[in-house]
């Protein structure tokens, strides 16, 4: 990694601001009917929609120790077609065990301007549906009726969770203008929280005091803000929520007679994780992974020969069923059974059958790219989602996750490389940094004949090699037709007889035929072509015109590899050939190849990107920019064939 990006963790007494005027906190607007005539927001008049009023307001009830989490939205819907994500809300309740939480005081309305009138449509009880997501969450969901360009959308909810150790995370910056928002968090005094202030935007107003509330006396957090542009997304980001503004908090200490403390540091988060019957204790049951031992690892003389044929054996035995989680759920005898299990129960395995074989291994926890990066200043076990499995040989740090078919030795998917891992060992628990340093290569390879008809024809395939594979093959499982579909789309091409599978080596590889009449232009007795086909760079991807903000992120050290083999009909000659181009940085780290050669009667064009790191600080973005137009340039050459 080039550079590093920290989460600052802020003391909210820490933010500065000097109030102006007084704000009222918990006081919605009042409806405005004006609202409705309203045809675009101030701040952004592409914006499909805008929040006129959002509040999440959480309160720990000190007679009950219940959290009551309290959510009131008010949106301005301007392109309905644009603004799905509003139209279709979910509400998540969380039970573990016997606790439970529980939805009340829903309300929820769509308002339309009829006549000159304003008329609400509420949303009905009998509307909203449940779903489990899985055995710790239920989603309620439910859809606005009659929305359309210029609707004002308002719900608001309740929902009241034993869950007060760790009050949720709170997007200040979304993709949706907000002309107000404000955060509001009250607590008894004999409570303290830590409030995690991440990001760059200051609230305009800002309340942290001790005060009398609800009878009792209270120390309360409250954070407004005016008048917030959308959140600007850039390419290559791969989770760009790391860098957005927000606020989340968690119990630090109780003092109700006797103080106790609730804060952790990483090595009381592992001993806690080794006194889990679902962590450490699955871990213990040390007769399972010798009962399942593979044949002839005892014999075999190398760690690294052991540790693969271990992992070769888990990874082809069992099969993920796509819950992500760092506790087991049926724990690792019903995995036995079953040969399916989620990531913590195949990887914990994983981890006994290579302490059992004499290595030094030991789970690695992690948080993937989507659950956003660990916060290392306030260690916490709910940051972490996922279990990988580690092993030290020759004091180097290897890594294995058996969920994947496709995986290898330090080959991980993607979403798994995500900066920093949690080791937790026996003894100790370690802050890893995680860097992927093995490329990831696609190779497309062209092999077209061009006809007497002035078509093209030929094959076409597209392979992906290590974490892009794992990648490109998830992409498949989830939607093999619209996998498939996309290279139709994406080229505008008529591809037929698309062959998709997992290579025995683990590469992703799809193949498939093509023919096109819209390749060539004639002019006279020429025949007028990119020898690059339909696989040249059409456009910048670094088109960025505003100053980037935040890292390039690629995920993995890339090297791509476009080759076409044109076969020139017979009785034509080509009357130039095009201009070849290298260009490379000066540290070496980005490189652009594109050469040409003709072998009796075919053309060979091969363009090479290489990406020699797997992330980048912003400053490297005007070299990606430049190297990327150098590419577009030479990608974009004709040449002329010429009838004899």
């Amino acid at each position: 990694m080039k550079k590093l990006i920290v989460l600052v963790l802020c003391s909210a007494n820490a933010i500065m601001i000097n109030a102006q005027k007084k704000y009222e906190f918990l006081s919605p607007p009042k409806f405005n009917d004006a609202d409705l005539s309203k045809t675009k927001s101030l701040l952004d008049e592409n914006a499909p929609a805008e929040i006129l009023y959002k509040s999440a307001y959480f309160m720990v009830d000190a007679s009950t120790g219940n959290l009551h989490k309290r959510y009131y939205y008010r949106v301005k819907i301007y392109d309905k077609d644009k603004a799905e994500d509003w139209l279709n809300l979910e509400i998540p309740i969380y039970n573990v065990g016997t606790n439970r939480e529980s939805l009340g005081k829903f309300k929820a309305f769509t308002y339309n301007l009829e006549n000159g009138n304003t008329v609400p449509l509420k949303v009905e009880k009998s509307s909203q549906y449940k779903s489990k997501e899985n055995k710790y969450v239920t989603l309620t969901k439910f859809a606005f009726p009659s929305v359309k360009n210029g609707s004002i959308l308002e719900y608001q909810y309740e929902i009241v969770s034993p869950f007060r150790f760790m009050i949720p995370e709170v997007l200040i910056e979304s993709d949706t203008p907000s002309l107000n928002t404000e955060y509001v968090l009250d607590t008894p005094i004999n409570m303290a929280y830590n409030v995690n202030y991440t990001g760059g935007i200051s609230p305009k107003y800002k309340e942290v005091e001790e005060r009398n509330l609800y009878g009792s006396q209270y120390k309360t957090f409250r954070f407004a803000f005016e008048n917030l542009k959308g959140f600007k997304t850039e390419k290559f980001v791969r989770n760009d929520r790391n860098f957005r503004t927000k606020i989340s908090a968690e119990l630090n200490s109780t003092n109700f007679g006797e103080l106790k403390l609730y804060s952790s540091s990483w090595d009381q988060i592992g001993k806690r994780l080794y006194e889990s019957d679902d962590f450490g204790g699955e871990l213990k049951r040390t007769k399972l992974a010798k009962e399942n031992m593979p044949a002839g690892v005892s014999e075999m003389k190398s760690d690294f020969e052991k540790a693969n044929a271990i992992f070769s054996y888990v990874q082809k035995t069992f099969t993920w069923n796509k819950d992500k989680g760092i506790y087991t759920e049926d724990g690792i005898k019903k995995l036995l059974e079953t040969k399916v299990g989620n990531a913590a129960e195949i990887n914990l395995f994983l981890v006994m059958m290579l302490r059992e074989a004499g290595l030094k291994a030991d789970p690695l926890v992690i948080s993937t790219v989507e659950n956003g990066l660990i916060n290392l200043v306030s260690p916490n076990i709910s940051n972490m989602n996922f279990v990988l499995a580690s092993i030290n040989i020759d004091n180097q740090l290897h890594i294995y996750d058996a969920t994947s078919k496709q995986s290898s030795l330090d080959e991980i998917p993607l979403k798994n490389w995500n900066q920093f891992g949690i080791l937790v060992t026996k003894e100790k628990t370690l802050q890893i940094q995680m860097s992927n340093i093995k490329s990831s290569n696609t190779f497309l390879t062209v092999n077209g004949k061009i006809n007497d008809d002035g078509s093209i024809s030929g094959t076409y395939s597209d392979r992906d090699t290590g974490a892009y594979a794992m990648y490109v093959k998830d992409s498949y499982d989830d939607n093999a037709e619209k996998y498939k579909k996309q290279y139709k789309e994406n080229f505008s091409m008529d591809f037929t007889d698309i062959d998709s599978k997992v290579l025995e080596n683990g590469d992703f590889e799809s193949s498939m035929k093509f023919s096109s009449m819209n390749l060539i232009d004639r002019v006279g007795k020429k025949m007028i072509i990119n020898p690059m086909l339909f696989l040249n760079k059409s456009s910048n991807e670094f088109d960025q015109t505003e100053v980037r903000q935040y890292p390039i992120d690629f995920g993995s050290p890339i090297t791509k590899v476009k080759k076409i083999t044109l076969e020139i009909p017979e009785g034509y000659v080509i009357e130039e050939m095009p201009k070849e181009k290298r260009i490379v940085t000066e540290d070496k780290e980005i490189a652009y190849t594109y050469s040409v050669e003709q072998k009796g009667n075919k053309l060979e064009v091969t363009a090479t990107t290489k990406v020699s790191s797997s992330d980048y600080p912003k400053e490297y973005y005007p070299a990606f920019k430049q190297i990327w137009g150098v590419a577009s340039k030479f990608e974009n050459q004709v040449i002329s064939l010429v009838k004899k």
